[in-house]
């Protein structure tokens, strides 16, 4: 088996740029799951491992906006307003 050389490849996966496979990863098995063909274990995993593509995804999104925040102030990210989102009541 050929050993991995580049630091690259151990490094941790980013969530960022793994988002958009995260989320159509989640997507599809949504699909699957609505489909209404699957066991009740099927549908019992498949639950448990959308559990963990929506946390993976929230991640993400949670590592942007912060990064946007330093990228609008980098003296004072702290001062930066939250974007508006679900959990804010205003929003909705």
């Amino acid at each position: 088996m050929a050993r991995k050389t580049s630091a690259e490849d151990n490094a941790p996966a980013n969530p960022v740029a793994e988002f958009e496979t995260s989320l159509d990863a989640l997507e599809a098995l949504v699909a699957r799951m609505e489909g209404g063909q699957l066991t009740l274990e099927e549908s019992l995993a498949s639950y448990e491992q959308g559990v963990g593509l929506y946390r993976k995804c929230q991640l993400a999104l949670e590592q942007a906006e912060l990064r946007v925040k330093l990228l609008t102030d980098l003296d004072h990210p702290e001062a930066a307003k939250d974007f508006p989102g679900l959990s804010d009541p205003a929003a909705q």
